[in-house]
This record gives structure tokens, sequence and C-alpha cells, in this order.
């Protein structure tokens, strides 16, 4: 199994739950899911794991590397599988969807931005708050 292997590669001893949170994540594609997405999502699978096992896993998850977590400005952590490769991120004020996107043109930007003032770009995140033209905005 892939899981197994992926697990294994960070230096995470194979269990159940970590499985079953690992196949969780890779299933919801592009979607970014909270602690409690991930446990409603087990739990509508008719998985036994609980919540505080979910939260522990996701966070060992972080520290091996397997997935990213997101603050965005809701406060909410959400995370999505680290394999994605470099992408960035709007996010709808209104809704709360997330939409990657990837723009050659902005990262070439960055690095031109970052060498014009002496330094060597490490790394970034860029999100962009959005909302649809013509919506009222929320109260």
């Amino acid at each position: 199994m892939v899981e197994n292997q992926e697990l294994r590669k960070a230096g995470l001893k194979v269990t159940l739950p970590r499985i079953k949170i690992l196949q969780m994540l890779d299933s919801a594609g592009h979607r970014h899911m909270s602690a409690e997405d991930v446990y409603k999502a087990l739990m509508d699978a008719g998985e036994d794991v609980g919540l505080a096992t979910v939260y522990r896993v996701l966070t060992q998850f972080e520290a091996a590397g397997l997935v990213v977590r997101h603050n965005f400005d809701n406060g909410h952590a959400v995370f999505e599988l680290a394999d994605n490769g470099h992408h960035d991120h709007m996010v709808c004020i209104d809704s709360g969807e997330v939409i990657e996107f990837y723009e050659p043109g902005i990262e070439q930007l960055q690095r031109e931005i970052v060498k014009k003032h002496g330094f060597e770009l490490i790394g970034h995140n860029l999100v962009l708050y959005v909302r649809k033209p013509g919506s009222t905005p929320s109260s």
C-alpha cells in the first residue's frame, strides 16, 4: 500500500488510524480539510477514530512533512497533502471556498522583487482573499 510506504518513509509507525486519515486526505483531492472535516468524514465512513486522535495524527503528519497546515484569515486550520507541489491560494471571504492556483508570472515577479532587495527567496505563501463580483458583503 502506498500509505504504508509514505508513513514508513516519514518515520511513522503504520497504524490503522494513520492509514485511514492519510487515505481520507488523499481522497479529498484538492479540498482543504480541517481536523473536524476529517473526523466527520471518518465517522460517515463508519471508521472508529476519535477526534483527539485525528488532531494528534495531523500534528504528527505536519511534523513529518506529509501535510501542510494553513491558517487562513478565519483562524481555522486546514490541512492538505504536501505532495501537491507549490501553489498559491485564493479564499472566498463569503463562502470560505479555497481555490488553488499557480501563476508563473507571479512566481517570477516575487523572485525579482526579492533579488532587487538583495535577498534569496527561501519560500513563500500567497493568499488572495476574494469575493464574487456583485456579491453582498457578509456581516
